[in-house]
C-alpha cells in the first residue's frame, strides 16, 4: 500500500507541472495574438470574439447583474440625498411659511387699526400686547404705554376692529387692560336696530352674557351691539359684537375682536362728555338785556 501511494505521487507531481506550462503556454500565446499588430492577427482576433462572445452571455448576466445593481445603489443614494435636502427646503418653507403668516396678519391689524372710523374728536395710542394674565379667573393683558404716554384709568381699548377691555391701573411704561370676558366686566350697551340696552356682563369665556334687557323679543341673534356711552364708560358707538343664542337659549355677545390673537391694542383717550353748565345756552345764542334792547333801537328825531 505504501508503494501505490508513493507511485501516484510520483505520476501527480508531473502531471501538474505539463498542466501548469500548458496553461502558461496557452496564455502567453493569447497574450502575444491579442497585442500582435497584423491586419490577419486583427481580423482572427475578430472571428474569435464573434464566436466566443455570444456564448458568453450566461457568464456575463452575473457580472452584468452586478453592474445595474451597483448603477441602483449609486442612483438611490443620489435620490436619497436629494430627498433629505427637499426636506430641509420644505422645512425652511414651512417655517417661512409660518413667519408670513404671522407677518400678514400683523400688516392686516395694522391696517385695520388705520381703517377702523371713529369719532374725529377721539384721539388714540397704539400698544403692543406683552403679555396676559394666564389665570381663568382673571382676563386681562398687559401693554406697553402708561402713564408717561398719558395714558389713564377707564380709557377704551380696540384691537381695530372691536371694544377689547378698559384700562384698570397704569405704571410708568405699561398699563393693564381688563377684557370684556372678565367676571369684573359690566359695559352699557346698545343693540342695533332695535335700540334696546343691556349690559354686556363678562362671565370668563369668549362670549359674555347679556343682562337687564327690556324687551328680549324685540332682539334677535346676528343684531349688532355697540357701546352706548351711558355712565361715561366708554364713547357711544364702538363696535362690541353681534347678538347670539348658546345652547341654553340665553343670550349673549359674539365679540368682534380676536381674543386669541391680542397683539396690537389702541387706547382711546376719552375724558368724558363736557358738562353743561348753562341750559339755555344749548337751545340758542345769548339775547341781549332789556337795557341793551333800547340801545339798539334807531334815535328818534325831534321835530320841533
Amino acid at each position: 500500500m505504501a508503494q501505490d501511494r508513493s507511485k501516484r505521487d510520483d505520476y501527480a507531481t508531473p502531471l501538474r507541472r505539463l498542466l501548469l506550462a500548458c496553461v502558461a503556454l496557452v496564455l502567453l500565446a493569447v497574450f502575444l495574438v491579442w497585442r500582435i499588430d497584423s491586419p490577419r492577427v486583427e481580423l482572427f482576433r475578430a472571428q474569435v470574439i464573434d464566436q466566443i462572445v455570444p456564448r458568453m452571455d450566461w457568464a456575463m448576466a452575473p457580472v452584468t447583474g452586478l453592474a445595474n445593481l451597483a448603477r441602483d445603489f449609486q442612483s438611490y443614494q443620489r435620490l436619497a440625498e436629494q430627498n433629505r435636502e427637499l426636506r430641509r427646503e420644505l422645512s425652511q418653507m414651512q417655517s417661512w411659511k409660518e413667519a408670513a403668516l404671522q407677518l400678514e396678519q400683523e400688516n392686516a391689524r395694522l391696517l385695520d387699526l388705520n381703517n377702523v372710523r371713529l369719532d374725529p374728536q377721539l384721539t388714540f395710542i397704539t400698544g403692543v400686547v406683552l403679555a396676559d394674565s394666564g389665570s381663568p379667573f382673571r382676563q386681562s393683558v398687559l401693554l406697553n404705554v402708561g402713564a408717561r404716554d398719558g395714558v389713564r384709568d377707564g380709557w377704551a381699548a380696540m384691537d381695530g376692529i372691536g371694544l377689547v377691555g378698559r384700562i384698570s391701573g397704569t405704571a410708568a411704561g405699561t398699563a393693564r387692560v381688563v377684557l370684556l370676558t372678565d367676571a369684573a366686566s359690566s359695559v352699557p350697551a346698545t343693540v342695533q336696530p332695535s335700540g334696546q340696552t343691556m349690559l354686556v356682563s363678562g362671565d370668563n369665556s369668549f362670549a359674555p352674557r347679556i343682562d337687564f334687557l327690556e324687551k328680549p323679543e324685540l332682539v334677535r341673534p346676528g343684531d349688532r351691539v355697540v357701546s352706548s356711552g351711558d355712565g361715561e364708560v366708554f364713547p357711544p358707538g364702538l363696535l362690541i359684537g353681534q347678538v347670539a343664542a348658546d345652547r341654553n337659549g340665553v343670550l349673549r355677545v359674539r365679540l368682534a375682536a380676536d381674543f386669541e390673537r391680542l397683539e396690537f391694542l389702541r387706547v382711546l383717550r376719552h375724558n368724558g362728555k363736557p358738562r353743561i353748565e348753562d341750559p339755555g345756552a344749548v337751545v340758542g345764542p345769548e339775547l341781549p338785556g332789556p337795557a341793551a334792547r333800547f340801545d339798539l333801537l334807531p334815535p328818534v328825531e325831534d321835530e320841533g
